[in-house]
């Protein structure tokens, strides 16, 4: 197995089309289907079931997709790093975030970051899952750190961790003592939550349908740090994820959710046709080694000063 395999892959599940697809890695449509062949061959499964009007992936293919992107990250950021080995970085690196992950993940590898490369500055763009996307298309971002869109077309995403979500009432609320809750328990409750906008919000909305649930959202808060406040005074609940909560604090509880439980996936996404920069292959790397060690996203989820990297 080559990397031209893996490449011509990835390029091929993105678009479903092998015209398409030859376009974007620059070969003929011919070329592309054998290379396609041989991979299979290889792997002794077919990835792609073909037909005169359409191509789907296959159960092996869905399976073998994430992997053969970690594996091509790898690879790349490894690239990028020994062509950095003998120079020091320098120049601006454009990031988006969601709020949530700009909390403690994203300003801990930043914290890294400019430790090991002081001449680099970096600038941080905090918004929605939709906005960032678009900026990243329009070229203003190089890297985003979201959780998984709706939409990948044109990029990749590289899954980090998987996130709980939890939820969140203030001390004296009717549930604050339970251990667990069920969606369709939260049925006319009032609630504070993210707009529409936000993918967290989507995400909700589809669970409380699931469920045959339809809470009262009485507010709706684009920030976290408002919406845990919001909750503390009030008689409002909230679900955010886990991570999101300050560790010590008597005003707010957090109950895990079930029927459907609900996690999501943070991860780092790229523009599929655009070359990474050094820059780019770092910051992933460090971003990588904090979501894959326990005593760092721990000391992230205990507050500034609980530990380093």
């Amino acid at each position: 197995m080559e990397l031209r395999h893996l490449r011509y892959f990835l390029a091929l599940a993105e678009v479903l089309s092998f015209t398409r697809a030859a376009a974007a890695v620059h070969v003929t449509q011919s070329t592309l289907s054998h290379q396609i062949s041989q991979l299979e061959d290889e792997l002794g499964q077919l990835l792609f079931d073909r037909s005169e009007r359409r191509v789907t992936m296959t159960a092996a293919g869905e399976l073998f997709l994430p992997k053969a992107v970690m594996a091509l990250a790898e690879i790349d950021s490894g690239i990028a790093l020994m062509r950095t080995s003998t120079r020091t970085l320098s120049g601006r690196l454009a990031i988006g975030t969601t709020p949530t992950l700009n909390l403690g993940f994203v300003p801990h590898c930043i914290s890294i970051f400019v430790r090991g490369h002081p001449s680099m500055s970096v600038l941080v763009d905090e918004n929605t899952g939709d906005e960032l996307i678009a900026d990243m298309r329009a070229d203003k971002l190089e890297l985003v750190i979201a959780y998984k869109p709706f939409n990948l077309e044109g990029l990749l995403f590289e899954p980090l961790v998987t996130e709980e979500m939890v939820l969140v009432v203030g001390a004296r609320h009717p549930l604050a003592n339970r251990r667990r809750v069920r969606m369709v328990e939260l049925h006319r409750r009032e609630l504070v939550l993210p707009p529409r906008k936000f993918t967290t919000r989507q995400q909700l909305d589809e669970a409380f349908q699931a469920a045959g649930a339809e809470p009262s959202v009485g507010v709706e808060c684009s920030s976290i740090a408002g919406i845990l406040a919001l909750v503390a005074r009030t008689s409002f609940a909230t679900i955010v994820s886990r991570s999101a909560l300050p560790v010590q604090t008597d005003q707010l509880r957090a109950i895990a959710l079930e029927g459907p439980s609900l996690v999501r996936t943070p991860g780092l996404i790229w523009a599929v046709e655009r070359e990474r920069s050094p820059a780019v292959a770092s910051f992933a790397s460090i971003a990588r080694t904090v979501a894959k060690s326990p005593r760092l996203m721990s000391a992230i989820e205990r507050g500034p000063g609980a530990g380093s990297a």
